[in-house]
């Protein structure tokens, strides 16, 4: 079986969309495929709702600047103070695309393995309360596993 790997280091609303059409896209080729989340990637497995859990004052504070899910996510270029999503939004549902929300979904669907970094949860201050559920948990040594054999591999 071919494998494919993408490690999803952005925060960036449009290269989150691009790492989840390329996973669904290899999945329907019958690929075996992981993205690994790391750094500002994780927020595309942000929970939406504010979770309570307890942090210290850094925590919070990363907490509260990074966004909660992939819906929040500016994008890497023309974000023009929050327009640009609202306008790539907008010409996404007029083409019939899929918003990486659902493209998420359709990922878990097809049994994508979608890891969260824990060295990076661990230095952000993320708890697994605060992650979509369904996801799995690794650090590099997980990710080299599935990378080793992977046929193709990506970093985004």
């Amino acid at each position: 079986m071919k494998k494919t790997t993408i490690v999803l280091f952005s925060g960036d609303y449009d290269k989150a969309m691009a790492a989840y059409i390329i996973a669904n896209g290899a999945a329907a080729y019958d690929h075996e495929v992981t993205i690994f989340h790391t750094f500002w990637g994780l927020n595309a497995l942000r929970k939406e709702e504010n979770v309570l859990t307890k942090k210290g004052f850094l925590e919070k504070m990363f907490g509260s600047m990074m966004p909660r899910g992939v819906e929040k996510m500016g994008l890497s270029k023309m974000n023009f103070a929050g327009m640009g999503p609202k306008m790539i939004k907008r010409v996404m549902k007029k083409h019939n695309a899929l918003p990486p929300e659902q493209l998420i979904q359709m990922a878990q669907e097809q049994g994508i393995k979608l890891v969260a970094c824990t060295m990076t949860m661990d230095l952000l201050g993320l708890q697994k309360e605060e992650l979509l559920e369904g996801i799995e948990y690794g650090g590099v040594a997980a990710y080299l596993a599935d990378a080793e054999n992977g046929n193709v591999n990506l970093f985004i």
